[in-house]
């Protein structure tokens, strides 16, 4: 793959962004005794930022690229941006979806037209079940998180936060699963610093960065309710963007998760799904600092609805 990601390639994206879609809102919030910002990707169309990089990189296809359709990874949320593009421009898409992920996502997939192929996690190699699919297809892979052109539209909500605030954030907390968005921010926000937040067990980018090298996760990582952030290992595109512009990763555990998601329903009103709530969970718990021109990501809002409910009636 020749292309790789650039500031003008998120500018690019960001303008082909505003096209079709409104900005996100950037809220403003009190943690403590400090006032920062969010920035609410959970009010996207499929509830995620991933719609991004999904347009960006789909929309970029040659003709013949989009006659062979596409095929991505996901346990849900770059499914859906994938599958909304797709529709959008009449593009055949299929999805590689864990069949553990949350029953509300596999249905807004499949509602938005995409063929979906489960996989067993743990168990199975999802990326080995992809590329036998694009073996038999031809399709275009479209990754998560290792995508040039996907980097580059996670990458636009830094140009949205900056016109949004008239000057650039001191620094973005980004939820962390692959990279892709924090590769992005990094790229979008030069002077910013980009502070990762991954759950406990699954820092797999914070672990990178400090060994300047691919690590993958443990053969029993610890469980985790941020479904969205568990992928085995970051990928060289994502730390060579990384390194040097990112700040060291933070991790979080499912407590802080939960009491960051009832904080975004009690002062936000809003529903945020746990991996989606990575940043704030960090904010929250003194993990990352905050100040009057901190933008804290809130990537997500696809969540169960039994399981939010148990989590907010605490």
């Amino acid at each position: 793959m020749t292309h790789m990601p650039t500031r003008e390639g998120v500018i690019r994206a960001a303008a082909k962004i505003a096209e079709i879609l409104p900005p996100t809102p950037l809220l403003p919030v009190e943690i403590g005794k400090a006032r920062c910002w969010v920035k609410a990707e959970s009010l996207q169309p499929i509830g995620a930022f991933k719609i991004r990089g999904g347009w960006h990189r789909l929309s970029d296809l040659t003709d013949e690229e989009k006659s062979r359709g596409v095929v991505a990874v996901s346990s849900g949320n770059h499914a859906q941006g994938v599958a909304w593009a797709a529709r959008r421009l009449g593009i055949k898409a299929t999805i590689v979806m864990p069949r553990d992920a949350p029953q509300v996502k596999l249905e807004a997939t499949r509602g938005l037209g995409a063929d979906i192929v489960l996989y067993d996690r743990p168990g199975e190699d999802r990326d080995a079940v992809a590329a036998g699919i694009i073996a038999k297809s031809g399709a275009v892979l479209v990754h998560a998180f290792a995508d040039p052109w996907v980097i580059e539209g996670q990458g636009s909500a830094g140009i949205e936060i900056t016109q949004q605030l008239g000057r650039e954030p001191s620094r973005i907390i980004a939820c962390c699963g692959g990279g892709g968005l924090a590769a992005g921010l990094s790229l979008a926000c030069p002077d910013a610093e980009i502070i990762p937040v991954e759950p406990v067990g699954w820092d797999m980018v914070g672990q990178a960065l400090k060994a300047g090298k691919i690590v993958r996760a443990a053969d029993n990582p610890p469980p985790t309710i941020c479904d969205a952030l568990q992928p085995p290992a970051t990928a060289p595109i994502n730390l060579a963007v990384l390194q040097g512009r990112s700040s060291p990763a933070v991790a979080v555990t499912d407590e802080d998760v939960r009491t960051a998601q009832r904080f975004a329903f009690s002062k936000l009103q809003l529903v945020i799904e746990p991996g989606g709530a990575a940043a704030l969970a960090a904010a929250l718990a003194g993990k990352a600092a905050i100040d009057g021109h901190t933008v804290i990501t809130l990537t997500g809002g696809n969540t169960d609805a039994a399981a939010f409910a148990a989590t907010i009636s605490v």
